[in-house]
């Protein structure tokens, strides 16, 4: 009979240790990565014609940035997620990481020519330390947060909409909208989180670090977005 892995609250003490490490390592990896890469692009001057290109074309160039990061977002996360092979696994999380690296240019560039040299780091100390607020919080209470799964999906889909009709119709979200996304990536780490305890399975590690990747990342987009507005 084939042998299936137990889900994390049913594995002994050592192996649900073994999953969170190996999960939270995968996570601290594809940070590093995005960080290297977005280096990598600013540096061979490859982001800065991204970002004109982007910015250039108003509207339209961030609705094909969106589109594709939704597209690419989706094939990595199924890859993530895969049965068939670690190596797809893998695959997946590195595609997502090279999407967020390139979404990201446009508003990094912004950030480092118009914003101020302190506005990067401090919004990722602020969202360091918000994930990490929010993850103790689970860990600690171990408390189930999957009730909120149709509340995160109907909000996400809203704030799509909202984010399509503002490139659509050309209004600004405003710094309001920014918040409420913080919020809803606050939401998606303890939704996650606890999923990770209650549901993942132990050799899911990878889809758990891209679940836990996609949110930091929304997370550090949006508040880098308010830091931004107070310039």
């Amino acid at each position: 009979m084939q042998q299936y892995p137990q889900t994390v609250s049913q594995a002994p003490a050592d192996a649900r240790g073994a999953f969170l490490a190996r999960t939270y390592l995968h996570l601290l990896g594809a940070i590093v990565a995005f960080v290297g890469l977005e280096a990598a692009l600013f540096a061979s001057g490859a982001a800065e014609k991204v970002a004109e290109l982007t910015l250039g074309s108003g509207r339209l160039g961030f609705g094909v940035l969106l589109l594709a990061f939704i597209g690419v977002g989706w094939l990595g996360e199924r890859f993530a997620h895969s049965r068939t092979s670690v190596g797809m696994q893998y695959a997946g999380l590195g595609i997502y990481v090279v999407a967020e690296a390139f979404i990201f240019i446009p508003l990094l560039y912004v950030a480092a020519h118009y914003a101020g040299p302190s506005v990067i780091p401090s919004a990722a100390v602020v969202t360091l330390v918000l994930f990490g607020g929010l993850t103790a919080t689970v860990l600690i209470t171990r408390q189930d947060f999957s009730f909120m799964r149709p509340f995160l999906m109907f909000a996400g889909f809203g704030a799509m909409a909202l984010i399509g009709a503002s490139l659509l119709f050309g209004f600004n979200l405003g710094v309001f909208f920014s918040f409420a996304m913080v919020a809803l990536a606050g939401g998606y780490i303890l939704f996650t989180t606890s999923n990770m305890l209650h549901r993942y399975q132990t050799d899911q590690h990878v889809g758990a670090a891209l679940a836990l990747f996609a949110s930091v990342a929304m997370m550090f987009y949006y508040v880098l977005r308010i830091f931004m507005s107070r310039r």
